[in-house]
């Protein structure tokens, strides 16, 4: 969608998806019209049956990076160094094919994972492949978002058509608050905490706060920006928030206890996806506890559109 923005739908078009989760695929058919179907685990998919293309959009998780040169040390290939993850499989594809630009973003902590080893493998691969290699940490909340969230994005251009230097997008709208992702309207008592879990909330963070940790949920102020949105664990607890327009709360779930008095609720899947520089118009057509995942997981829109208009500018040039 970010790339869509940049480019303009007349003058890029998407001629291949791997994604292996079953409710990711739903999402991205309900809202992207390709004629070609979405395959499944990028391991099982031979590079050569991959239609050629200009530009590579990756994600790839570093956990698995961390057992990476045991044998052979970090200063070797991609082949002796990343054998079981999916930076192998970004690599392979992108050996055969040669786009013109490989483009990832990763958490923050990549930079340093691995007393950075992890990332001087990434940058080495893709140097060994033909690419020069630019990365920034930027964060969602310079980009029209109301979200606290720093992401690294990687930027590599072929050689031979490779700039001199490349200038990350910094801020493009920095103003944005949490108002104004707010439900238009007042919202289901389902997302609303019951007294007796906020209790728990409350006392499990006292715990922690008791031994010296930060651990615990966060009410975040209208005026305010939300911390990083992430599936499972706290995620949602981390950015709670007081809306007191509904006045007739009943339950419509089993909960232990009553609706708080406070007017305490999780934000919900469309505020979210606005957090993440969704538009009003993206349809969601899961159960939450997929669609909370799936933007937790997701890049901020915003942020991608801002570097791909700079990348566009680069291949114009060339």
């Amino acid at each position: 969608m970010g790339f869509d923005r940049a480019f303009g739908e007349d003058f890029i078009e998407t001629v291949f998806v791997s994604e292996w989760d079953a409710h990711a695929q739903k999402t991205y058919t309900a809202n992207f019209d390709d004629d070609f179907e979405i395959s499944g685990d990028i391991t099982k998919i031979d590079e050569k049956d991959i239609p050629a293309f200009d530009i590579c959009l990756a994600g790839f998780p570093c956990q698995a990076f961390s057992l990476a040169g045991q044998r052979k040390g970090f200063d070797d290939d991609y082949k002796g160094n990343c054998r079981g993850t999916l930076f192998l499989d970004v690599a392979r594809i992108c050996e055969y094919h040669k786009p013109k630009v490989i483009f990832c973003e990763n958490v923050k902590g990549l930079v340093i994972h691995d007393k950075g080893r992890t990332f001087k493998i990434i940058c080495k691969t893709f140097e060994d492949l033909g690419y020069k290699v630019f990365y920034k940490v930027l964060n969602s909340k310079n980009f029209g978002v109301p979200q606290n969230r720093e992401r690294i994005y990687i930027v590599a251009f072929k050689n031979d058509i490779a700039p001199e230097t490349f200038t990350f997008p910094e801020i493009t709208d920095d103003s944005k608050r949490l108002w104004d992702i707010r439900e238009e309207n007042p919202v289901p008592a389902k997302y609303y905490l019951s007294n007796v879990y906020l209790e728990t909330l409350r006392r499990h963070r006292a715990r922690h706060e008791a031994k010296g940790h930060g651990f615990g949920y966060e009410i975040r102020d209208w005026s305010d920006i939300a911390g990083a949105i992430v599936c499972g664990g706290m995620g949602r607890e981390r950015n709670l928030v007081i809306d007191k327009t509904e006045k007739e709360l009943k339950p419509t779930t089993h909960i232990k206890g009553e609706i708080n008095k406070e007017g305490v609720r999780k934000m919900t899947p469309r505020e979210w996806a606005r957090l993440q520089g969704f538009p009003d118009d993206f349809i969601l057509p899961l159960a939450d506890v997929h669609l909370y995942k799936q933007f937790g997981n997701s890049v901020t829109v915003n942020v991608i559109e801002a570097i791909a208009t700079e990348i566009k500018k680069v291949l114009a040039g060339r």
